[in-house]
């Protein structure tokens, strides 16, 4: 007799297959240990380190101030807030412009963890769990500096910050960082999947924004020499060699912000201190801060020689147009990747000139005109670089030079140096059939003379195999015969009459030479066995 048909003898089909993909495929939400190791680094290691430097200088100011540690904690938590460039309200002082070097160290050192605990091809859940951490570690920090700088203010002169402002620079710094470090550990899939005029505009771009920079601090070390002497009337009021340490230290901090206002000059619109203005063409006096950086800024009227210096990013926009002739397929015609450049230095520089500005207090607001300083750059990126792009086209290149591998680089033909098997990495080569390997490089295979109009159907009969080496020259062909001669008549030979004048049988056979070689199946008369 029979079991009979139980659950124990019949387990459910679906709760094991459940359970394999399980096994096989962890969710979203398991984490193996070392990961989590490595996440809390990701999440804490960077916030720690600036955490240890602002404890440090906030220690030494209040220690070389004669002051004792009763604000220590609330002016930690300022510091912390503001290198993330969070505005803070001291008493009824509004600091809004905060140095840009602090904010951009941190950044990089968030990013540079981000790219150590990258793998070349994560996933998704990997991201995410990488995401998380890099911007959950800060945002829980903040909170706390929230939470103290409200405590804090009834003993220090320091009002809390409004916490969406809080939470939203710091989440969108964070962010940021973490996303450029995913982006450089991952960039050769993320540049096979741009399109090549991208990867190219990036490229100029990049290298445009550098040059406009490096003029930009060169003008400003230029302004601090010749008003050398107004930079040694700052330091008037300093008392002693730590007020002159803080004062050079202060100054050093701005200077990125300073360098990034140079660049304002350089392009047109110029840069705004409250009420008072510098520009190429206009200065229009007011009250500035009494700090060295600031001693570069001209207090006389606008020279008419000032208006050289637009010629700086007109040369900046030339270079960059025949950069672009060089890497991208530019044409005339169709300058896409050179406005796409134009387009993303602009961008980048309006992003830097949003983070160096800001309300200081009875100053008002010092910084650029944002969308005029946008629209300046964009324009001598774009129009000088259209005519250094028109001249390389016409002089200097005909054909672009690609920067990398891509599918949508092509190569000069006319170049004789490049050679296709430089092209294709070790892998494609392996992986390439082998009637690929044996076609001659740069030769097209001589084509059957049919009329086929599939392209698949026309290269079939070349492609699925190898082709046969050449068998040489052709052997010449060997003929092997025998005449069979009249067998004598019989006595009835009166029957066969017709025979006498039937022809000779000819036993004949046409054979190659390798085949008479090694034939055994022949006997002696030459008929066959």
């Amino acid at each position: 007799m029979s079991s009979p048909r139980t659950s124990s003898n019949h387990p459910i089909r679906g709760a094991r297959r459940s359970s394999t993909r399980s096994g096989d495929q962890p969710g979203f939400l398991s984490l193996p240990p070392d990961r989590a190791r490595v996440l809390l680094f990701v999440a804490f290691r960077p916030a720690a380190f600036a955490l240890a430097v602002v404890v440090v200088t906030m220690l030494v100011t209040l220690f070389t101030a004669g002051s004792d540690l009763t604000g220590l904690s609330g002016a930690v938590a300022a510091g912390w807030l503001a290198v993330h460039q969070v505005p803070l309200l001291i008493g009824s002082t509004t600091v809004g412009l905060l140095p840009v070097l602090p904010t951009a160290l941190l950044l990089w050192a968030a990013a540079r963890e981000a790219v150590a605990a990258t793998d070349t091809e994560p996933t998704r859940a990997e991201l995410g769990w990488l995401c998380g951490a890099a911007v959950g570690g800060p945002l829980l920090i903040t909170a706390v500096c929230l939470a103290v700088t409200e405590d804090a203010s009834g003993s220090i002169a320091l009002q809390r910050p409004n916490p969406l402002t809080a939470f939203g620079w710091v989440l969108l710094l964070h962010l940021t960082a973490v996303l450029c470090g995913i982006a450089f550990r991952c960039r050769e899939r993320l540049f096979e999947g741009l399109p090549y005029d991208v990867i190219a505009a990036a490229y100029v771009a990049g290298r445009a924004v550098l040059r406009l920079l490096a003029a930009a601090a060169v003008l400003v070390v230029l302004a601090l020499l010749v008003h050398w002497s107004r930079v040694g009337e700052t330091y008037g009021s300093a008392e002693g060699i730590v007020d002159v340490l803080g004062i050079t230290l202060l100054s050093l901090l701005y200077l990125p912000n300073a360098v990034v206002a140079g660049a304002g000059v350089l392009v047109g619109p110029g840069i705004e201190f409250g009420d008072a203005s510098v520009g190429v063409f206009t200065v229009v006096g007011g009250p500035i801060p009494a700090v060295p950086v600031l001693a570069a800024v001209p207090t006389g009227p606008a020279v008419l020689w000032w208006a050289v210096l637009l010629l700086v990013p007109a040369a900046v926009g030339v270079y960059g147009g025949v950069e672009s002739a060089r890497v991208s397929y530019d044409r005339p015609g169709a300058p896409w990747a050179l406005l796409a450049a134009a387009g993303l230095g602009s961008a980048a520089l309006t992003a830097l000139a949003a983070l160096s500005g800001g309300e200081l207090g009875n100053f008002g607001r010092l910084g650029l005109e944002l969308p005029v300083f946008a629209l300046a750059v964009f324009a001598w990126l774009a129009i000088p670089g259209y005519a250094g792009l028109l001249f390389a086209r016409t002089f200097v290149v005909s054909f672009p030079t690609p920067l990398m591998r891509h599918p949508d680089a092509l190569f000069d033909p006319d170049d004789i140096d490049y050679d296709d098997e430089d092209y294709y990495s070790d892998e494609y080569e392996s992986a390439r059939a082998p009637a690929d390997r044996a076609l001659p490089v740069r030769r097209l295979p001589e084509l059957p003379g049919d009329s086929a109009t599939d392209a698949a159907g026309r290269y079939a009969g070349l492609l699925d195999r190898p082709r046969a080496e050449s068998p040489g020259p052709e052997q010449p062909l060997e003929v092997e015969a025998e005449v069979v001669e009249d067998q004598p008549r019989g006595p009835g030979a009166g029957i066969v009459a017709a025979a006498e004048t039937a022809p000779e049988i000819v036993d004949a056979e046409v054979v190659e030479s390798d085949a008479l070689d090694g034939d055994d199946g022949y006997d002696g008369a030459g008929g066959r066995s």
